[in-house]
């Protein structure tokens, strides 16, 4: 390793093999093997090998690891987990396919609680002494949200898997999203800036809070006090769906229901369209079915009773009857179509509100949709573009690309 300025002071260039194995020789150098590292770990995942892949990471830098299963046995059966603060030995190697630098722990031992972990369990145990997170704080949600208000990033992947979900489920629904960083220091405000915009607002029903999953600090704005409250304050009912099955934020706590995914929690809070057609015409079938037995039994009654009658010749009493139970089946009759009618009536209207929010009935008009090219958004006003920016029309048999001119 002392040797290897003196390769750096000659005037040369090197190929990237080349290069590789000097960096090779900086990191097998004596000192490096056996080095012991002490951090926090992050991104932990146990493959189906046996091996360990994690994030060793302090305040100012990360770096990611492995350990093999051979070294996982001999470790003394010890798993960490994501906030653990561990010490590991090991050796730096380079991948020179990839140029990947990985520490390879051959030793791993707990230190205690990682600082972010400590943070939230913390400030998770204080906000339950204060009630913050009681279950009779909680509200039950719309069974049928027809605006939902969804706080997120607008080019997140979550917030696609929800549209996907919610136009599948339930495309009577309006989404109004409210878009935030989720993500970093200026995360936590820019939220609760998205949650008061919603709440401002007189025609949401609810709202669902998402983002995909990460690291505990790519989740830690939603962890953040502020943001929870937030949460918690809200006037309208709320669902969060952030991360993956396995993660956990305090705004799970703090919402009135929590989902596993950004995806779950579409499809917790929508009713399935196709669902409630089936439902429908079972209903009509039930209906039918109770209004023609009971029919059939006043028939048979009748029957029974004509019968009787005629035993004794009441001519009078015969026809009396029967007037009776005509007007039992004229009224059943009536009341059969008015609920026919009632559920036709109610599943028209839910196809018309249905073809009311196409998308495409607007262009079958005459109308078009103008978006940026780059970014897909929409434009609505002549202030959204400038000149030289290039657009997309959408007619309704296809697409024109444009450029503003004036």
């Amino acid at each position: 390793m002392d040797q290897l300025p003196l390769m750096f002071d000659m005037p040369r260039t090197y190929t990237v093999s080349e290069f590789s194995r000097v960096i090779q020789m900086v990191l097998e150098d004596d000192r490096l093997i056996g080095a012991t590292v002490e951090g926090e770990v992050s991104e932990f995942k146990q493959a189906s090998s046996g091996h360990y892949y994690f994030t060793l990471k302090d305040e100012g830098a990360a770096i990611r690891c492995a350990m093999w299963r051979s070294n996982v046995q001999r470790n003394g059966g010890f798993t960490p987990r994501v906030g653990d603060h561990v010490q590991a030995r090991g050796t730096i190697e380079l991948y020179a396919p990839r140029g990947d630098i990985s520490f390879i722990v051959d030793r791993l031992k707990p230190l205690g609680v990682g600082d972010l972990f400590r943070q939230f369990e913390m400030l998770k145990a204080r906000l339950i002494e204060e009630g913050l997170f009681d279950q009779e704080n909680k509200r039950e949600l719309p069974l049928f949200p027809t605006r939902i208000g969804v706080v997120t990033s607008p080019e997140a992947a979550a917030f696609q898997d929800v549209l996907k979900v919610l136009r599948r489920r339930f495309p009577l629904a309006t989404v109004i999203l409210s878009p935030t960083l989720v993500q970093g220091e200026s995360a936590p405000p820019a939220i609760i800036r998205a949650l008061a915009a919603l709440n401002a607002r007189d025609d949401i029903d609810v709202i669902l809070i998402c983002r995909g999953g990460g690291s505990i600090e790519d989740l830690w704005a939603f962890n953040d006090e502020r943001v929870v409250r937030a949460v918690a304050a809200s006037r309208i009912p709320t669902i969060t769906g952030v991360g993956h099955e396995t993660d956990s934020t305090l705004v799970d706590f703090a919402a009135d229901m929590r989902a596993a995914t950004p995806s779950n929690a579409a499809e917790i809070l929508t009713p399935d369209i196709e669902t409630l057609r089936v439902s429908l015409a079972q209903t009509r079938r039930n209906l039918q079915e109770i209004t023609g037995a009971i029919l059939n039994s006043q028939r048979r009654l009748l029957d029974e009773t004509n019968r009787s009658l005629r035993r004794s010749s009441p001519t009078m009493m015969i026809a009396e009857q029967r007037r009776r139970v005509d007007g039992w089946g004229e009224r059943l009759d009536n009341r059969q179509e008015a609920w026919l009618a009632l559920l036709h009536e109610q599943l028209r209207s839910a196809v018309a509100v249905l073809n009311a929010h196409d998308p495409m009935a607007p262009l079958q008009k005459g109308y078009a949709l103008v978006r940026h090219r780059e970014s897909g958004e929409a434009i609505r006003l002549t202030g959204d573009a400038a000149i030289g920016d290039g657009i997309t029309i959408q007619l309704q048999d296809g697409k024109l690309n444009a450029r503003v001119e004036g």
